[in-house]
C-alpha cells in the first residue's frame, strides 16, 4: 500500500427533477486527482464520461453539471473501460481512495450490479475526516463549505466530477500537509 499517495475520486450521476429517488441514476462522470502526501502536490488528473446503459442525460442533469448528452455519446465509456483506466493510471489496489461522502458505495453498488471490478481497496470518506479534525459539529456540511472552512476558494464548477474531484485533492491537502500551502 503506498502511504504517500491519496486518489481524490467525485461521481456524477443522472439525475432528474421529477420525483425519482436521488443518486439511483447510473454515473456517467468520475473526476480523479492524486494528491502527493509528501510534498503536497497534485500530480495527476483525469476526467473520464462514463456512458449509461439504461439512463440518459436530463436537462436537469445537464443543468445541474453541465454534461450534455452530446458529450457522453461521443466521449463516454463503458464502466468497466474506465475502471480498468483508473486502475492503470492511478495505481488502484496499491493507494488509498477518497471521497466526499460515500461515493465508494455508489461505485461498488454499480460496478457489483455490473459485474465490474472496482479500481481500489482502500477507501477514506474525507468528510468525516474533516469533521473530526475540525471540529465540525453540524451533522451536514458540504465539500464547498468545508473549503471556506479551510480558508480555500472554489476552483471551476461545483457539480464537474473533474473540478470537485480537484478541490478534493486540495482540501485533502490541508488535512494530511498542513505546512504546505493549499
Amino acid at each position: 500500500m503506498n502511504f504517500n499517495r491519496i486518489v481524490c475520486f467525485d461521481l456524477e450521476m443522472c439525475c432528474w427533477n421529477d420525483g425519482r429517488e436521488p443518486r439511483t441514476g447510473e454515473i456517467i462522470e468520475v473526476g480523479v486527482a492524486e494528491l502527493d502526501l509528501t510534498n503536497g502536490e497534485i500530480v495527476r488528473r483525469a476526467q473520464y464520461f462514463v456512458k449509461p446503459e439504461n439512463d440518459e442525460v436530463s436537462f436537469f442533469c445537464t443543468e445541474l453539471t453541465g454534461i450534455k448528452p452530446e458529450v457522453i455519446e461521443k466521449n463516454g465509456k463503458p464502466l468497466a473501460t474506465i475502471m480498468k483506466s483508473m486502475e492503470q493510471k492511478f495505481g488502484g489496489r496499491h493507494k488509498i481512495y477518497a471521497a466526499w461522502g460515500r461515493d465508494d458505495l455508489i461505485l461498488r453498488k454499480e460496478c457489483d450490479e455490473k459485474e465490474i471490478k472496482v479500481p481500489f481497496e482502500e477507501f477514506l470518506n474525507l468528510a468525516t475526516v474533516f469533521k473530526l479534525q475540525k471540529h465540525v459539529k453540524s451533522k451536514r456540511c458540504g465539500q464547498r463549505a468545508a473549503m471556506k472552512i479551510a480558508g480555500l476558494e472554489w476552483e471551476g464548477r461545483q457539480h464537474s466530477g473533474y473540478d470537485d474531484a480537484y478541490n478534493l485533492a486540495r482540501l485533502a491537502k490541508t488535512l494530511f500537509v498542513p505546512d504546505v500551502e493549499a
